[in-house]
């Protein structure tokens, strides 16, 4: 069941993500129902940093391969280790006015395998911590 509800947990994360992104006021997600800690302080930083630039995403995140590693239920707070590859291939750095693509490294990842974890709060899962690996998928 964790397992279950991890991965449920982290693919509306990354619904939430989209929106966030897309959205210049940064205020039509609601990241913090599936995010918590350093991810969620992290995402909603980035995110300001992007909007600040005049720059907002468009188009969607793909999470596939999706493998839970590990689920340590012992302690206080239960969570779970996934494992994914995050497909961002068609969501697309654009100007928040001209809706003009932004140019962007060529040799940057665009499918990439990320490791998450994700706790369970009494509101529910939340994804804590996300680390790209670097490392192409």
């Amino acid at each position: 069941m964790a397992k279950k509800e991890a991965t449920a947990a982290y693919r509306s994360y990354w619904q939430e993500m989209e929106k966030l992104y897309a959205d210049p006021t940064g205020k039509s997600a609601n990241l913090d129902q599936y995010a918590a800690s350093e991810a969620l302080k992290n995402a909603e930083a980035d995110a300001k940093r992007a909007h600040d630039r005049g720059r907002v995403y468009i188009g969607s995140v793909a999470v596939t391969d999706q493998t839970v590693t590990k689920v340590d239920a012992s302690g206080r707070i239960a969570h779970a280790t996934l494992s994914s590859c995050l497909d961002i291939s068609k969501w697309q750095t654009v100007d928040a006015k001209t809706k003009e693509p932004v140019s962007l490294p060529e040799n940057r990842l665009t499918r990439y395998v990320i490791v998450s974890v994700v706790e369970k709060y009494p509101e529910g899962w939340r994804v804590t911590r996300d680390e790209p690996q670097g490392k192409s998928c």
